[in-house]
């Protein structure tokens, strides 16, 4: 019995998001492109009551005992309306549309540090409370919080577009703006380093949602063999990462370019990953996650990266399509590491943290590469000049 609810757990939470991404994909494509013409509080607004419309769902769920195919109904209908992803891309958008080039890094990498608070948060007082009062009354919360975070949007948040302009919104011609991203035949060499940057930044987030699945069942398993209580500092410090990062961020940028703080968060990442592989005991296994301190450094730095490389009327588009990388990073880390992880406990435990961090050497590539070619084409002018004495 306890065999076939596992089963049906697991094929309903992959109906659930599976639902959740495809319809997603086509509202937030079309809502973020919009809010570069209308604003940024629409769609601010509209996931935010989504949200709270799959949490009233739940909650009649929960209470009717109804159908676990509800559960569907709910996640889709917040799909439409742009799910957790558009709320991602409006936020992200915002930020790149109140921040000058120069102090856009470290703004955004605040937007990422809140993101790890609130996990962190809701990861302890969530279990806590859910084992003193069950399911339900944790879910109000998640509705209370939805509808303030709507009702802020729409009455207290100033709006960041500046020259806001009506438009339709059942129209291709957003979908075709986030296609244009990619495809414009102008500014060439911007739209190659936005899909390298992007390349870089899928496999980036791949590797941490991945990796962050399976802390949990590496850590029950042999020779760690963890309690609940060491479970529950290891998580804590896989969300200090956040903070550690937004810190040593802002500290590595008073001497170093942007580029270089993305390197040294991509070799923190990696070399923590590679320690904890290996870890076959609890101090090796905190070693680890203290190596990762800088891990969550690289993700801001190329969003930036990608903010720059677009217009001001373009910011709503790009960062729906990187929402939307981001929700298939998901799709994918469920299904390879998952998958990786048992397949390879017969030689190997810790397999699939070293196969993230050699998947990681690829972003580190991408990004020293453009580096290069930054250089080499802003001083290529110089390489053909002969240079008489009379040129001082």
């Amino acid at each position: 019995l306890l065999q076939e609810v596992e089963a049906l757990v697991s094929r309903w939470n992959l109906y659930i998001n599976l639902g959740g991404f495809f319809v997603g994909l086509f509202s937030v494509t079309l809502f973020g492109p919009w809010s570069d013409s209308v604003g940024r509080r629409p769609a601010l607004v509209l996931p935010a009551v989504g949200m709270a419309v799959q949490a009233a769902i739940y909650l009649l769920v929960m209470y009717l005992q109804l159908h676990v195919a509800y559960f569907l109904l709910g996640r889709v209908l917040s799909g439409l309306m742009g799910d957790y992803n558009l709320i991602l891309a409006s936020c992200f958008a915002y930020v790149a549309d109140t921040s000058d080039k120069h102090a856009r890094t470290f703004r955004v990498a605040i937007l990422e540090a809140c993101l790890g608070v609130a996990g962190m948060l809701a990861s302890i007082g969530g279990g806590q409370w859910r084992k003193a009062q069950g399911y339900i009354n944790p879910f109000w919360l998640v509705l209370a919080a939805s509808l303030a975070a709507a009702l802020y949007a729409a009455f207290c948040l100033q709006e960041s577009v500046k020259q806001q302009k009506p438009a339709k919104l059942f129209t291709l011609r957003h979908y075709k703006a986030v296609y244009r991203l990619y495809v414009a035949p102008e500014h060439l060499s911007s739209r190659r380093k936005l899909a390298l940057y992007s390349l870089a930044f899928f496999l980036l987030v791949t590797v941490h949602f991945g990796t962050k699945d399976l802390f949990v069942l590496y850590e029950l398993g042999s020779p760690l063999c963890w309690a609940p209580d060491l479970i529950g500092y290891g998580s804590a410090a896989s969300y200090l990462a956040y903070l550690s990062s937004l810190g040593g961020l802002r500290l590595l940028q008073l001497c170093l370019e942007d580029t270089w703080v993305a390197q040294i968060g991509l070799i923190s990442n990696i070399s923590g990953l590679v320690v904890i592989s290996l870890a076959t005991t609890t101090p090796l296994m905190f070693t680890g996650y203290g190596i990762l301190f800088l891990s969550m450094a690289a993700t801001p730095v190329i969003r930036a990266k990608l903010s720059k490389l677009v217009s001001e009327t373009e910011q709503g588009a790009l960062f729906a399509s990187v929402a939307c990388v981001e929700g298939l990073c998901s799709l994918v880390a469920t299904g390879v590491f998952n998958s990786l992880y048992p397949a390879t406990l017969h030689f190997m435990r810790g397999f699939p943290f070293l196969f993230g961090a050699i998947i990681l050497l690829i972003p580190a590539a991408i990004i020293g590469w453009i580096k290069i070619w930054d250089s080499n084409h802003d001083y290529s002018h110089f390489s053909d000049a002969s240079l008489s004495p009379a040129d001082g």
